[in-house]
């Protein structure tokens, strides 16, 4: 079954990139000096119906787009390739989602009397000067998590979506190979053991699972949540354990420091603060005065890694990581606020252009889904500090490690799926530690009154 949505006509306007300090520009002049890149933006702005758009409104557009003191932008693309070794690449994000950047543009496109756009996109147009390891260098230019290249200009943003079929997992008559096979052409990433228990409990319950259930089990297996795993019954050699081993971790608490406001809870923590002199807004759901009274305030610190994702886009992957932390203090109890941040790093050996150091060996290669170890190194940093510096929360501290060496056996040990720790420090007052109570009714939808008790 092929789902495709309304078709909507595309106008495109195009501006100069006077400036090639970009990071991702960086990275490709620092690994190819040689070759030269011009680039220009492209806005793709989704309209009701193109014949309708007015030449004042197409003006409108031009001046939101433009920024202050450039020459405005264009109707036609000022980049063609003309010249042998010369290549044209477009890349912009992937269509199938609206980034959080067009949400914006368009409500201030709305705001300004635009009612007829309804997305707005911008992508790149690189024209590159080179005649070797074209594909390679084009990989650098783009997230190829969030991005992709563009083969012709957009012409809409519909998007052919074609629906898997849902189908039934025979485990009662083929077993485990059946899991297996469901496992592989479902890319579950089950192991042996996922395998295994699965069988045995679909067998137990005497039915066969969905596709559908079987990405439900994948999902829920994820890294972000194994506390089913935690919580689960122990054996060891037969002999089922008191403990579990989240509540080993738990119990820990009992010879220590008793001084925890906020453990194993809300995903923080929060240890006894004092009472201090704050300021306070008079009535914080308005613009109002400041005031100063005394209460007691505790410290908050949570910490995470993000490691995979920073693997695969080492920028967009340490600003969700960092994000995600940042989100684990502000949703402590009633809600905290963040102060400060650390990051902390682990890659592989940099390979630095023009910079060889003894113990790193020439000629490694790495999985191509991965990025390199000197790539990991800048732009999970830059991507860390980006968004904590958007809440108001720099990052004070942190360490780097790069590692990597070839053992006397031929055995490589390398940091090849980086480590990306993000750590935050906040305050939270000590009426806000707790979350209030569920009451009836409180979760309800307005889109068809149902209610959820």
């Amino acid at each position: 079954m092929s789902l495709v949505p309304r078709t909507m006509p595309v106008l495109r306007f195009y501006r100069r990139e006077e400036s090639a300090e970009g990071r991702v520009l960086r990275r490709v002049k620092l690994l190819y000096p040689q070759v030269t890149i011009s680039t220009e933006l492209c806005y793709n702005v989704d309209v009701n119906d193109t014949n309708s758009v007015r030449e004042e409104q197409k003006d409108i557009l031009r001046w939101l787009f433009s920024p202050p003191q450039s020459k405005g932008l264009s109707d036609e693309p000022t980049l063609r390739p003309s010249a042998p070794g010369e290549s044209l690449a477009e890349i912009g994000p992937r269509l199938n989602f609206s980034t959080a950047w067009s949400t914006n543009t368009v409500s201030i496109c709305q705001s300004a009397g635009l009612g007829m756009v309804s997305r707005v996109e911008l992508s790149r147009r690189h024209l590159i000067k080179k005649d070797t390891e074209m594909e390679k260098l084009i990989g650098l230019l783009y997230d190829s998590m969030t991005e992709c290249v563009y083969p012709q200009p957009i012409a809409s943003f519909s998007v052919d979506v074609r629906l898997q079929d849902v189908f039934e997992v025979d485990i009662l008559g083929e077993g485990r190979a059946a899991l297996e096979r469901a496992n592989n052409e479902l890319g579950l990433a089950f192991d042996s053991w996922d395998l295994d228990y699965y069988t045995a409990m679909f067998q137990r319950v005497k039915r066969n699972p969905t596709s559908v259930e079987c990405f439900d089990l994948a999902q829920s297996n994820s890294e972000h949540s194994r506390h089913w795993f935690f919580r689960g019954r122990m054996l060891i050699d037969g002999q089922e354990q008191d403990d579990t081993l989240f509540s080993l971790i738990m119990g820990t608490q009992q010879h220590s420091n008793q001084n925890n406001v906020i453990k194993f809870c809300d995903n923080s923590s929060g240890i006894k603060g004092m009472e201090l002199e704050c300021i306070f807004p008079t009535d914080p759901a308005h613009a109002s005065c400041y005031e100063t009274r005394r209460t007691t305030r505790h410290v908050i610190f949570t910490a995470e890694t993000h490691n995979f994702p920073t693997g695969v886009a080492p920028f967009s992957g340490a600003t969700t990581g960092t994000g995600g932390r940042i989100r684990d203090v502000q949703s402590a109890g009633q809600g905290g606020h963040v102060i400060a941040g650390t990051a902390g790093y682990c890659f592989g050996n940099l390979h630095i252009p023009g910079f060889p150091l003894a113990w790193e060996e020439p000629g490694w290669e790495y999985p191509l889904s991965f990025a390199l170890p000197l790539q990991v190194a800048i732009e999970a940093s830059d991507g860390a500090s980006d968004y904590g510096n958007k809440f108001g929360e720099p990052v004070l501290a942190g360490f780097a490690r790069s590692f990597g060496m070839r053992l006397a056996n031929g055995e490589r040990r390398e940091w090849i799926k980086p480590i990306m720790f993000s750590g935050g420090i906040g305050s939270i007052e000590d009426k806000h530690v707790k979350k209030e109570g569920v009451e009836l009714h409180m979760c309800s939808s307005t889109s068809n009154d149902l209610q959820f008790t």
